[in-house]
């Protein structure tokens, strides 16, 4: 997928800067596309280009100056245009730099493929969309497998397209899948220390805790650039996912299936006022948006599954993509409170001799 104007090319983003945190400038290419371009001057005048590119799985902000020769070339490439770039990358105290750079357009092959992920993106995407159709199917009350199935169905593309969230966590194409896989493996496994808990809503809560955020960042069919939408501007995720499945809802309450659910226990109701409690109070408090706090223990139990989940990820890609600041510390990455260590590996057979 790389452009072969250095010998070295790069998959992702990610995997570039993975080596620029190493601290020493590295030279290769890669496909991006344009998401962004905006003129700026300096405090003293100076007038550059920020150009901001991105792939599927991450995104980069460059400072061009204006004197520089391939300042034409990026200043000319058309938003949401895919380009190959070639050049020596190196981290300084405005940021990444390039020298050395070589600019052309992508052909429509490499731009589909660009849009796709690499191999190892489209492969934990798969494998997590598996995961998640596989603890829906695990749901035994009737209305809230019915429920969750409506939404796989309805709602598949869309929600395999989708971000977690526009910065911080999974905040790429396809990163909803990711996270939502993570939440209802967590909860799962809580399920198993705590067994009074009720499973079936916990699993269908973690399945539609973010759904919403299908507007607010969802991702058009082609393209990598996550528009705003006046739905997830003027009401936020919480609010849309409520609204999704009380429509769901009301499309799978046929007279048939109210009949054969009219004798189960808990009530029909109660299970879909449980569930919406699970999607309300999710993010835990109300300063962090969620106009009801926890107070069931399904509900607690999601907020922290979805908690450990994100921050899970934000460890991850500080360990890829921070500097390194000593043999086992990298500098810190928002919003993580401190810097972050190395984590300990578990001991090995050999080591212990068992």
């Amino acid at each position: 997928m790389g452009c072969k104007l250095w010998g070295m090319t790069w998959e992702s983003i990610s995997q570039m800067t993975a080596e620029l945190a190493e601290g020493r400038p590295v030279q290769g290419a890669l496909h991006v596309i344009v998401v962004q371009k905006t003129p700026r001057t300096t405090k003293n005048g100076k007038p550059y280009l920020e150009v901001q590119l991105a792939d599927p799985e991450s995104n980069l902000t460059l400072k061009v100056w204006e004197n520089l020769p391939w300042y034409p070339a990026l200043q000319n490439a058309p938003l949401n245009s895919g380009i190959a770039m070639s050049a020596t990358w190196s981290n300084s105290s405005f940021g990444v730099e390039v020298t050395e750079v070589n600019v052309r357009s992508l052909t429509a092959e490499e731009e589909d493929a660009l849009l796709i992920g690499n191999e190892q993106m489209r492969k934990r995407q798969q494998a997590a969309w598996e995961s998640i159709c596989s603890m829906a199917q695990s749901i035994r009350d009737p209305r809230l497998s019915e429920l969750c199935n409506a939404l796989l169905e309805r709602h598949g593309a869309r929600f395999r397209r989708a971000a977690a969230a526009r910065g911080y966590h999974h905040a790429r194409r396809g990163g909803l899948v990711e996270h939502t896989a993570g939440v209802m493996r967590t909860a799962a496994a809580l399920c198993q220390a705590y067994p009074e808990v009720n499973r079936d809503l916990l699993l269908a809560g973690a399945l539609f805790h973010d759904c919403g955020k299908m507007w607010e960042n969802g991702f058009p069919e082609h393209g990598l650039v996550m528009p705003y939408s006046d739905a997830g501007e003027l009401l936020g995720h919480i609010s849309l996912g409520i609204e999704v499945i009380n429509k769901l809802w009301a499309a799978i309450c046929t007279e048939e299936r109210l009949k054969k659910w009219a004798d189960l226990t808990p009530d029909s109701e109660q299970v879909r006022l449980h569930l919406l409690h699970l999607v309300a109070s999710h993010h835990g408090s109300v300063e962090f948006g969620s106009p009801v706090v926890p107070k069931t223990p399904e509900a607690f139990m999601l907020h922290h599954a979805d908690d450990l989940d994100a921050k899970m990820e934000m460890l991850r890609e500080a360990y890829e993509s921070s500097p390194q600041l000593s043999t086992h510390i990298r500098q810190r990455k928002m919003p993580l409170p401190g810097n972050v260590a190395e984590p300990l590996p578990g001991v090995s057979h050999a080591a212990t001799g068992r």
